[in-house]
Parts: C-alpha cells; sequence; structure tokens
C-alpha cells in the first residue's frame, strides 16, 4: 500500500515533465497510473471479502513508537476503489475539457497528488499518516480550485477553502493527539480496542468536538458549508471528482473510522443527527432558488453529505447500511451530472439553467447519461440511487423528524432530476440553444460509464456491491456479525409508498420552480447575516487588524526589534525563574568581588564610561567609534580570562565593522536622535533589565553547577581523534561541522544580497 501511494506521488511529479516532452498525450500515462491502482486495489478484494484485515507497517520515528501503518479493510477498500476509479474517469475527462490549456500538465500533477493523497487518507491505520494525508488533500484541492489564477473569483474561493479546511485540520489533529492520549495507541487498530477507555476518559468532550469541527469542515456540515458552492469556481473536472465522490467525502470516511471509538455516548449522536439534519435541510432549500447548475449541484451535495452525517448519527445497524449504500449512489451519480455540466458549459458557454434548452439532440450521449443519473438520483427503480432512498426511509421510520429530513431531501433531489435529467436535454422549446462546439469522446465517455454503472449496480445489487459493503458496515459498526443482505425489490411496503410520494412531491416542486426563482430575491437580505457573509465580514476584518499589528510591530526600526525580541526572552525567564528556581548565595557573591584586580576595572569602567558617552551622542561617526570601543573593551576581556582565540575573532568582527560602517557612512539614511526623554529611558530600563537578568542566570549556573561528561569528551577526543589542540576550532569544524557549514552558506547568502543592494542606483529606479 505504500509503494501505491509512493507510485502515485512519483506520477504527479513527472505529470509536466510528461506533458512537455509529449503533449497532451500524457493523458495516457496518467490515465493509466490511475487505472493501475484501481486494479491493485481490486487485488484485494478476495482476502477483504472474506473478512481479512490487511496491515503494512514501515519504521518511522521508532523513537517515539510512530510507524507508517496502513490497514485495508471494508471501508478502506469501498472508498479506495472509488477514488482510484474516478481518478481514471476524470483524468480521461480533464483531457478533453482542458485540452487547449497549457498548463495541463500541472493540472495532472494537482489531481494526481489529490487522488494520491486521498488513497493515503483512506488507508491508513495511523493518526499520524492519515492528518499528513489530510492537510495534503487541502493543499491540493487549494491548488484545484485555484487553477485559474487569473480568475479573482477562483482565487477567493480556493483561499476560502483552505481557510476554512485548514483550520479544521488542526481542530482535528489536536482531537486525534487527545484521544491517542486516552488509549495510549496512534493506530485506529488500537483505539479501537481501548475504546471504553476513551469514553471514560477527561478528554473524551473536547476530543469529539474538536474531531467533528475537523470533519464537518471538510465535509460541508452546517454552519461549515459555504465553502463548498463557492469552491464551484474550480474546473469541471476539479468540481466532479474533488466535490462529489471524494474531498467531501474523507469527513464522512473519518466519521465512519472513529464511529466504534466514540460511538456510545449521546453526545455523539445528537450532535452528527442535529449538523446532519440542519445540513440536509439547509442544502435542499438553497438548491431550488439557484439557476446555476453547478450551484444546484453543490447544494444538493451538501444535502445528501448531511444525509451521511445524519445516518452516522443515527447509529444503528441498519443506518450504517444505509449510509453505505446512499454514499456509493451518489458518488456514482452525482460525479455523472458534474461531469454533464461541464460539457454543458463547455460546449454552449453558459450554466445558466434559464439559458438551456432542448439540448439533447445535440448533445445526446451526454443527454442519456444525465437521464440515467438524475433516474438514480430521483430513487427511481431499478436504479442504485432506488435502493440507497429505500434504506434511508426504512431506517428513520421510527423517528418522525430523521423522516422528515429524508423526505424534504428526498423531494429536492427529485425536483433537480427533472431538471438536469429532462428540462435542460429533452423538454421542446422555440428558443432551442445553439451549441458553439459538440463535446468529444472524451467528455461524453465518462459520465455515460458512470450512469450506465448506477444501473448495472442497481440491478445486480444483491450480488455485486452487497458483499464488499456489508464488510464496509461491519468495519463502521465494528461488528463482524452485521450482514447486509441487498436487494432490489422489497415488495408494496410503507417505505415504497414513501418513495412513490416523494417523486410525485418533487414533480410538484419542480412545476413551481419559476414562481420560486422569480421570489428567491427576497430571500437575500437574509443571506447578508448567514455562514458565508459572516466569514467574509470577519476576513476582511481580520485583514485590517493584521495590518494594524504589523504596522505597529514592524515599524522600520531595528531598536524597535531587539526591544520585542528581549522583552519576550526576559517575560519566559522571569516565568521560568519564579517557578522552581533555588535562590542565589548573595554573601559568596560579595566575597568574590575582593577578588576582582585594578585592570579588570580599569576596562569595566572605560566600557560603562562608552556606553554612557553613546546614549548622549548626535553623530552618527562617533556612535561608530564608541562601539567599536566597548567590542574591543569585551576582547581584551576575553584574553584575561583565557580565551584569545575568541579575542581575536571580536578583534576581527570589530575592525570590520568600524571599517565598514565608516565606508559606508555617506549611504546610511539620516541619523534619528532619541530627543523624547521616555523613549530614551525606556531603551535603557529594558537594557538594564536584560543585563541583570543575564547576570542572574550566570551566577545561578555557576552555583548550580552539573557535571558534564560532554567537556571532559571533547577534551580527550579532539586530540585523539580530531588531531586538533585548539578544542574550540576542532568542534566547529569536525564534531560540529555541519552546523558550521550551514553558518557560512547563511553569511554568503548575505554577502550576496548585500553586494546585490550596494549595486542598486536609487536614482535609475533601482536598476544596477
Amino acid at each position: 500500500m505504500f509503494y501505491a501511494l509512493l507510485i502515485g506521488i512519483l506520477a504527479a511529479a513527472a505529470a509536466p515533465l510528461l506533458f512537455r516532452a509529449i503533449g497532451r498525450r500524457v493523458v495516457v500515462p496518467m490515465v493509466l497510473i490511475a487505472l493501475l491502482l484501481f486494479v491493485y486495489y481490486c487485488t484485494f478484494l478476495p482476502q477483504v471479502l472474506q473478512g481479512q484485515n490487511l496491515v503494512e507497517q514501515y519504521s518511522w520515528v521508532p523513537e517515539l513508537g510512530i510507524n507508517l501503518q496502513f490497514r485495508m479493510d471494508g471501508l478502506s477498500l469501498l472508498f479506495a476503489l472509488l477514488i482510484s476509479f474516478f481518478g481514471a474517469l476524470v483524468m480521461l475527462y480533464a483531457s478533453g475539457y482542458l485540452h487547449n490549456d497549457r498548463l495541463l500538465g500541472r493540472f495532472y500533477l494537482y489531481l494526481t497528488l489529490f487522488m494520491t493523497a486521498m488513497l493515503g487518507l483512506v488507508t491508513s491505520d495511523n493518526i499520524f499518516c492519515l492528518f499528513i494525508s489530510w492537510e495534503l488533500t487541502s493543499i491540493s484541492s487549494y491548488l484545484l480550485i485555484g487553477f485559474k489564477q487569473a480568475d479573482k473569483n477562483a482565487r477567493t474561493a480556493a483561499w476560502q477553502a483552505l481557510l476554512v479546511t485548514g483550520l479544521g485540520g488542526l481542530a482535528l489533529m489536536a482531537g486525534l493527539i487527545l484521544i491517542s492520549i486516552s488509549a495510549d495507541s496512534y493506530t485506529f487498530s488500537g483505539l479501537t480496542e481501548q475504546r471504553q477507555l476513551v469514553q471514560q476518559h477527561i478528554f473524551y468532550l473536547p476530543a469529539v468536538i474538536l474531531v467533528l469541527v475537523g470533519c464537518f469542515t471538510k465535509s460541508a456540515q452546517f454552519p461549515f458549508h459555504f465553502w463548498l458552492p463557492n469552491a464551484m469556481a474550480a474546473p469541471t473536472p476539479v468540481s466532479a471528482y474533488l466535490h462529489s465522490a471524494t474531498m467531501v467525502k474523507a469527513g464522512i470516511y473519518l466519521l465512519a473510522r472513529l464511529n466504534p471509538v466514540l460511538a456510545g455516548p449521546d453526545v455523539w449522536h445528537y450532535a452528527l443527527m442535529a449538523a446532519g439534519g440542519i445540513t440536509a435541510v439547509l442544502g435542499a432549500v438553497l438548491a431550488l432558488q439557484h439557476t446555476d447548475l453547478k450551484a444546484i449541484l453543490a447544494y444538493t451535495t451538501i444535502s445528501a453529505l448531511g444525509l451521511l452525517v445524519t445516518m452516522l448519527g443515527l447509529g444503528s445497524e441498519y443506518a450504517v447500511k444505509a449510509m453505505l449504500v446512499f454514499l456509493l449512489a451518489h458518488a456514482l451519480y452525482k460525479g455523472t451530472l458534474f461531469l454533464v455540466t461541464g460539457c454543458i458549459d463547455h460546449s454552449t458557454g453558459t450554466r445558466d439553467l434559464q439559458k438551456l434548452h432542448h439540448l439533447g439532440p445535440g448533445m445526446k450521449y451526454n443527454g442519456w447519461a444525465a437521464s440515467l443519473a438524475a433516474l438514480s438520483m430521483a430513487g427511481v427503480f431499478p436504479f442504485i440511487g432506488f435502493v440507497g432512498k429505500e434504506l434511508l426511509y426504512e431506517s428513520t421510520l421510527e423517528s418522525l423528524l430523521l423522516l422528515a429530513v429524508n423526505f424534504i431531501a428526498g423531494v429536492a433531489f427529485v425536483a433537480v432530476a427533472i431538471i438536469i435529467g429532462f428540462r435542460v436535454f429533452w423538454r421542446k422549446a422555440t428558443d432551442k440553444t445553439q451549441l458553439q462546439h459538440k463535446a468529444g469522446f472524451k467528455l461524453y465517455f465518462p459520465p455515460l460509464v458512470l450512469a450506465g454503472i448506477g444501473l448495472l449496480l442497481g440491478v445486480l445489487v444483491s450480488s455485486v456491491p452487497s458483499p464488499l459493503l456489508q464488510q464496509g458496515a461491519r468495519a463502521v459498526l465494528a461488528d463482524e456479525t452485521a450482514k447486509l443482505k441487498l436487494s432490489l425489490w422489497h415488495g408494496f411496503t410503507p417505505v415504497l409508498g414513501l418513495s412513490v410520494l416523494t417523486i410525485i412531491a418533487g414533480m410538484l416542486v419542480y412545476s413551481f420552480l419559476p414562481a420560486i426563482h422569480t421570489r428567491v430575491t427576497a430571500l437575500q437580505p437574509v443571506y447578508k447575516y448567514g455562514p458565508n457573509a459572516v466569514y467574509h465580514k470577519l476576513f476582511e476584518q481580520f485583514l485590517v487588524k493584521a495590518k494594524a499589528f504589523i504596522l505597529w510591530l514592524q515599524d522600520g526600526y531595528l531598536r524597535s526589534y531587539v526591544m520585542y525580541i528581549m522583552l519576550f526572552f526576559c517575560g519566559l525567564l522571569l516565568f521560568t525563574l519564579q517557578r522552581d528556581t533555588p535562590g542565589i548565595n548573595i554573601t559568596d557573591r560579595i566575597y568574590q568581588l575582593q577578588e576582582v584586580r585594578l585592570y579588570e576595572l580599569v576596562v569595566l569602567f572605560l566600557v560603562i564610561a562608552a556606553l554612557v558617552y553613546l546614549l548622549g551622542t548626535r553623530s552618527r561617526l562617533t556612535s561608530i567609534v564608541v562601539m567599536g570601543l566597548i567590542g574591543y573593551s569585551a576582547a581584551l576581556f576575553y584574553i584575561l580570562f583565557g580565551a584569545p582565540d575568541v579575542a581575536i575573532t571580536q578583534f576581527l568582527i570589530e575592525t570590520l565593522t568600524v571599517v565598514i560602517f565608516v565606508l559606508l557612512l555617506h549611504k546610511l539614511p539620516a541619523f534619528t536622535y532619541l530627543s523624547h526623554q521616555f523613549k530614551k529611558y525606556k531603551f535603557i530600563a529594558i537594557s538594564v533589565l536584560f543585563g541583570s537578568l543575564m547576570t542572574y542566570v550566570m551566577l545561578l549556573v555557576q552555583q548550580q553547577a552539573i557535571p558534564s561528561e560532554l567537556k571532559k569528551y571533547y577534551g580527550k577526543m579532539s586530540y585523539m581523534e580530531a588531531h586538533g589542540r585548539n578544542i574550540v576550532n576542532v568542534i566547529l569544524v569536525d564534531f560540529r561541522g555541519l552546523d558550521t557549514l550551514g553558518e557560512i552558506t547563511v553569511l554568503a547568502v548575505a554577502a550576496l544580497g548585500i553586494f546585490s543592494l550596494l549595486r542598486l542606483n536609487p536614482e535609475k529606479g533601482g536598476k544596477p
């Protein structure tokens, strides 16, 4: 499993190079890579269907007990097959949709990277592996959503998606760590074994809240749902892949994976049912108010995700089965409809419902695909969507509220299915929409395949998807005895009556859509207080406050930056000292002052006199000379206390500093004198505080000296192994040679930067 991910990463990195070498034919290796991964995951089917959980482990950070661990069970395999198969079709579709785009190689890089990240996410058995993949999906989706970088809306939507899902990812990581601490395990299999310990731990409630925030942001649950419709600014292949079948279901996957660990207490179930129910109804209502096809599909996706979360919250065996079947059905029909919408936009130049009429004769293959997918979305016999809808209704028969949620969402799905599956393509109109160009094979084959699979899986539901979905249900419920027997026909039952009633109600709602669209403007004032508006207001305020803070913090004066660093350091030091540090024996220290020699006092008073003179001077040249005097005095102290090599270094640095300052004196800005007495004394006080604290720490270290074997080791090995007599030089060159090389590199880069700045000529616009 690890090598499959490695192949995906290498393929992503190679995509731009392949595009430069073979042009648009790059689609061939990229599709083959995705198909190869699909075939590879298919090889796990025999073992997984027998109930085996396959685990791979690679050493990562053995000192901390952290390894790369991967797991393949029914739930992981279901998602892995969906991700890789959809990936192959979307890559084929993208070559037709973006056939003239000069950045197609870059697009394949982003798309393959996202596919690999999703595969890593669903196969990880270690929370750290999962989190890395989780964040990689956020980053790669940001790049995909903002692929049209010249479009301001795309850039804004990409940034919004990254912020929302990225912040949610941080919350998720904190929650996973709390759970791991509770169970003393970093793997999902280990967490499941310690579920009682997790649920009884004091960290359970904060961990649940943090995990829910992370999953809700990724899967667009209320109130974090607003980023998904805005992300429709992305190219259609991105919308079809990320926002219908894969990325938005990452949160669903993780909720299902953690269900055996966190399910049981009421807070888990009620939180999922509440958030999922609100999201399902809200998405359904908002979908009927729009005329942009991608917006309509986006809001129905939000509604479907809400239903999936609701079923997980309900938590019964039947609800979990309904969730898995509906997840599969939704991925197939919604992926199809997104791809068809992209073909419509590509061929007509618009996605506006009111401008699209009778496209079927000119786009018959896309029309067939849309009709098949729409029938599945509406829950019509014998499609897989029909089976999923019946299971949803059957799992909520005992809860009137959840039944109403399912009914409202189902009615909206029927109305939207009629819009895309019938009205756009087959309803005759006098003003038929003209096609700018026809959709080729690459644009109609992928949606036709997905739509056909939706029909095929419905007819063969008891034999083809049922065994894999059963293993998925067992993984979600952590119950090896759970059984999932699916059948297409259950007879004339109340659930069938609800399905028929849903279709009839959906037709009625569809007939009233023109009236709904004309009155939707009256709701615009309400949306000013919605989550999307709140996000934009908070973001604007954040930028304003951040700018003001940065202007205050970074005022352009070096002394301010040094002051902030010193104050922060002093604060941390004072906090540490007052907590558990022993005091200093003042008597012994005063006695040591008697050992100070006259020449040491002379150098000390020389430094003090230079500092006093420095504070009062208004001449830059005088300041430079006085600072050099202080540096030379420090070098004298090094000599007096037996460090001649350090003294030589100090002499060289001070000499170079003085010379360079003098040479560049005429290029320096005007000298700023601290005329305000408060500012002057403020800096003096901070300097005294810093110096006093450092003196105290040095005295404390001398009093509480800790024996170190390192000094003896360096003293012995410097001569015997490094063949050097100067221990300091040997440490710098041999024992810490890599650090020294890094420091030299930094200085070299800084020198190049200084040289470039010196060559600038401001009078000629900054050109050399």
